[in-house]
């Protein structure tokens, strides 16, 4: 469950937010993540989707930071890989600027074990886009 200190938004419950733990202005973010059950397939290892999903999320929190809430961050190309096995529990995302440009930068991030254990890591290539227009181009595309 989301920490009471964090905005409600469906998405994040979906996810298994569990609380932001640091979004800094040079660009880093940190998150930790609730791996349920229900995320898992067989043998109890959180599905791969997730993974990649919370990999994802740290480091758009990354540019979000670096960057401010007038812009959304656009994934144009995100790579995984995978070391080890998540489990059901608490996890840590963490993302980072690699490369900052002016409308498209690089990011880095990984997932770790609550013990620092690195289980998966991810690269980004993300379009700094101005949120003003991403969300005059989504309401006329529900028109």
């Amino acid at each position: 469950m989301p920490d009471n200190n964090q905005p409600e938004n469906s998405l994040y419950s979906y996810m298994g937010l569990h609380r932001i733990v640091k979004m800094d202005a040079e660009g880093f973010a940190s998150i930790e993540y609730e791996a349920r059950e229900e995320m898992c397939h067989s043998g109890g290892v959180v599905q791969g989707g997730f993974i990649s999903g919370w990999i994802d999320a740290a480091m758009a929190h990354a540019a979000m930071a670096k960057n401010g809430p007038e812009i959304v961050p656009m994934s144009l190309e995100l790579k995984v890989s995978f070391f080890a096995p998540a489990r059901p529990g608490l996890l840590i995302a963490e993302g980072w600027v690699e490369r900052h440009g002016k409308r498209t930068s690089f990011y880095e991030g990984h997932i770790k074990a609550m013990d620092g254990t690195v289980l998966a890591k991810g690269t980004s290539t993300i379009l700094i886009a101005d949120k003003s227009r991403v969300i005059k181009a989504s309401e006329e595309a529900r028109r």
